[in-house]
C-alpha cells in the first residue's frame, strides 16, 4: 500500500530587479542616493511576500496620489514638485507630528504614504483635522547591495554607539568642553527652529564660534539650513548618524544619538553648543530625555520656547521639575506685547527671563544668556 504525502506550499521567495532609470532620492536617503550615483550597479531592488521592511529601510516606490505633501525635499534641501508616476527614494520610519500624521512601519511591502516631506514612508494611523490626505506610494522594492538590504545606518558618516556614560565636562586632553544649551518647546511650531537661530546669530556676531544640532524629531532638510544661515561652523542631525527619525527608538539609542552629536559639535573647540530637541515636553522620548542624568551632564541650561505664557509657565515647571535649568523663555508667544508681558510677570519669580525672538540676534543679549560668561 502506497501513502501518498502532500508537498509543501511553496514559499514565496523575494524576487530581485535592476533599480528604475529615474529615482529622485530625498534629504533622509542623501548619502545613499550619493552612493548609487556613484555606482549604480552596486544596487538593486528586493521584493515580494517574505520582505518586512524596518525602519530606516530604503524604498524605492511610485507616487500614486498626490495628497498633503505636494513636495518632496531633495538632498540638497530643495522642495521638489510631486507628480504622479514619480518614482522616490525615501526611508521607512515612524512619524509624530502633532499637527500632521502618526504613522509607523508597515509590516509589508503594500502601498503606503509619504508622512513627511523630508523622506519618510509609513502607513497614516490618525492625523490632524485640518491637513489632507496623505500622498499615497506604491514601494517597488527595497534597495539592497551586496550586503543585503540597505538601511540608512549602512551609509551614515557617523555612528551612535548605545553608551550609559554621561558627557564628560573635561575632554581626554583635560579641556573643558563648550557651553551646550537646549532649546526645547511647548510643542510643534512653538518657535524652537527660529530662537535656535536667532540665538546662533547672536553669538556668532559676538565672536563667538558656535555648532549647532539637531537631536530628535523627523528628517528635514530646513532646520540645519537655518542654523547655517545664522552662522554656525558645523551643523549636524540625527539624519547623519542613520536615523530618519527618532519616534519610537528605544531610549538607549536616543541617548547615544544626542550624545554622540554633541560630542561631534565640540569636536573642533567651539566656544558653545547648541541643540534642539523636537516637539514638546510631554512627547514620549523627550519627556525621558529631560529626565536622564546623562542629559543633566551634557546640557548647561535651556532656551524654552512657549506659544503663550500659560504653555510657558507649564513648561519651566516641568523643566524645572526634571531637574534642568532653565535660562529663558521665547518663541511664539514674544510676537505678542500683551503674551510676553503675562509671561514675564509669571516667570520673573522663577528665575526666568522672557526675551523677544529676534533680541537674541543682539550679541549683547545672545551672550547674557551663557552660563560661563557670568
Amino acid at each position: 500500500m502506497t501513502t501518498s504525502v502532500t508537498a509543501p506550499a511553496p514559499t514565496t521567495a523575494s524576487t530581485r530587479q535592476p533599480l528604475p532609470a529615474r529615482i529622485q532620492p530625498a534629504y533622509t536617503t542623501r548619502f545613499i542616493g550619493a552612493a548609487v550615483e556613484a555606482n549604480r550597479a552596486a544596487f538593486h531592488l528586493v521584493s515580494g511576500a517574505d520582505v518586512h521592511p524596518s525602519a530606516g529601510d530604503i524604498v524605492v516606490a511610485r507616487v500614486t496620489k498626490i495628497g498633503n505633501h505636494k513636495r518632496i525635499e531633495t538632498p540638497e534641501s530643495r522642495k521638489a514638485i510631486l507628480f504622479v508616476g514619480n518614482l522616490v527614494m525615501v526611508a521607512y520610519g515612524n512619524r509624530y507630528a502633532a499637527d500632521q500624521f502618526l504613522a509607523h512601519v508597515p509590516g509589508d511591502l503594500g502601498p503606503c504614504h509619504l508622512v513627511a516631506a523630508g523622506g519618510i514612508a509609513g502607513a497614516v494611523e490618525t492625523q490632524h483635522d485640518r491637513i489632507g490626505a496623505p500622498t499615497q506610494l506604491e514601494p517597488l522594492g527595497l534597495l539592497a547591495d551586496d550586503r543585503g538590504v540597505v538601511n540608512l545606518r549602512d551609509y551614515a558618516p557617523f555612528a551612535a554607539a548605545a553608551t550609559d556614560a554621561p558627557i564628560r565636562p573635561l575632554d581626554a586632553r583635560g579641556r573643558k568642553r563648550p557651553e551646550v544649551i537646549a532649546v526645547l518647546g511647548t510643542s510643534m511650531n512653538s518657535g524652537k527652529s527660529t530662537s535656535m537661530a536667532t540665538l546662533i546669530n547672536g553669538l556668532t556676531k559676538s565672536g563667538l564660534r558656535v555648532t549647532a544640532g539637531k537631536a530628535t524629531g523627523t528628517g528635514a532638510g530646513n532646520d540645519p539650513t537655518i542654523y547655517r544661515d545664522a552662522g554656525a561652523e558645523t551643523v549636524l542631525d540625527f539624519s547623519d548618524f542613520g536615523f530618519g527619525t527618532t519616534f519610537k527608538l528605544p531610549m538607549p539609542q536616543i541617548r547615544a544619538i544626542t550624545f554622540g552629536l554633541i560630542e561631534q559639535l565640540s569636536a573642533g573647540d567651539p566656544d558653545v553648543v547648541v541643540v534642539e530637541i523636537a516637539d514638546g515636553v510631554f512627547q514620549g522620548e523627550t519627556s525621558q530625555l529631560l529626565r536622564d542624568p546623562g542629559f543633566h551632564a551634557a546640557v548647561d541650561h535651556v532656551v524654552f520656547s512657549a506659544v503663550d505664557a500659560l504653555g510657558a509657565l507649564a513648561g519651566v515647571r516641568e523643566l524645572q521639575s526634571a531637574g534642568l535649568r532653565v535660562s529663558t523663555a521665547t518663541g511664539v508667544m514674544t510676537s505678542s506685547p500683551l503674551a510676553s508681558t503675562e509671561a514675564r510677570a509669571v516667570l520673573d519669580p522663577l528665575g526666568v527671563r522672557v526675551l523677544g525672538t529676534y533680541d537674541l540676534t543682539a550679541p549683547e543679549v545672545a551672550v547674557s544668556l551663557l552660563e560661563r560668561a557670568k
